[in-house]
């Protein structure tokens, strides 16, 4: 069944936008993308684990993951000291990370590879100059989704599997387990198949609970000691300081920008006039770490040439 090509409906409303240019408005200082610190010496997935939890620490500060917090225990009536805030974050980051055209530059395709991350891991074994314009590593859907699980359990959160709402497609479950009550199914899209473009995390288009029971993955598809290139390795930090505490619908919709320059549907060009028109409309309320996704996203689509 995995040859079998879903509907892909997003892709197609992203691109019907229509493209208005517009003078780039100077940054104010909230707005700058964050000073890059240095680089750590060693660069392999145990390393990287530790790293990324700091940042998820920090990231508990950011008006995108409070806000986002906000609506997810409204959405499912949680009183929010049912639910620890610090498994959320970790939940949201690698989500926002590891989807498809997330900001990790992942990229959906059919690849008829087993439901684990190991050619993932394989690809980015490979990459040593990293673009924003071009995609990190090919995957399918739940080649994405294995790859989100195996990742939340390294950094601690348990209760994350597979879940097949079809027969040829993935995505992951977050089983949470409140306080008190019972057991919350929250459904993880990683990609936007059989999706509409308005659905995002904890979608309620799948029922989580067709299947019967959602299993952990723990299957560990590669070892702690396996080396990820320096340059891939800064740029999944830098790009965690860049756009993880902006808003559940900013990101979303870069993500739609970025897939459209993955696709070619979209000129790199095109999606930094769009990204400076968003910025320049943001209300003056709107948080700052919006302002500076907006800002950081029109600079990585002219900071090089679109690769042929």
């Amino acid at each position: 069944m995995k040859s079998t090509r879903p509907t892909r409906r997003a892709p197609q409303l992203a691109v019907a936008c229509l493209f208005v240019s517009c003078p780039f408005v100077a940054a104010v200082a909230t707005a700058r993308p964050q000073t890059r610190a240095a680089s750590p010496s060693r660069t392999d997935l145990a390393q990287f684990v530790t790293l990324l939890h700091a940042k998820a620490e920090g990231l508990g500060n950011s008006s995108g993951m409070r806000l986002a917090f906000q609506s997810f225990t409204a959405a499912h009536q949680l009183s929010p000291d049912r639910v620890r805030f610090s498994d959320f974050v970790i939940i949201r980051l690698l989500y926002e990370a590891t989807r498809d055209a997330g900001f990790w530059n992942m990229h959906w395709e059919i690849t008829n590879k087993p439901p684990n991350s190991d050619n993932v891991w394989r690809q980015w074994a490979s990459v040593r100059n990293p673009s924003m314009l071009a995609p990190t590593a090919t995957a399918e859907c739940d080649e994405l989704s294995a790859l989100y699980a195996f990742l939340v359990e390294r950094e601690g959160v348990k209760g994350v599997g597979l879940f097949w709402p079809y027969p040829n497609h993935t995505v992951a479950v977050w089983s949470l387990k409140p306080s008190s009550g019972p057991v919350i199914r929250v459904v993880v899209p990683t990609s936007q198949i059989f999706l509409q473009h308005t659905d995002d995390f904890d979608t309620r288009t799948f029922n989580a609970w067709s299947q019967k029971a959602i299993y952990d993955y723990t299957r560990r598809d590669v070892p702690d000691s396996f080396e990820i290139p320096k340059p891939l390795f800064d740029f999944f930090l830098q790009q965690v300081d860049r756009y993880a505490g902006a808003s559940n619908a900013t990101l979303q919709e870069i993500r739609y920008r970025r897939e459209g320059v993955f696709l070619r549907s979209w000129s790199p060009e095109q999606a930094a006039h769009w990204s400076e028109k968003q910025r320049a409309a943001l209300p003056p309320s709107a948080p700052s770490e919006d302002s500076a996704a907006y800002w950081n996203f029109a600079a990585d689509m002219r900071s090089e040439k679109q690769p042929r």
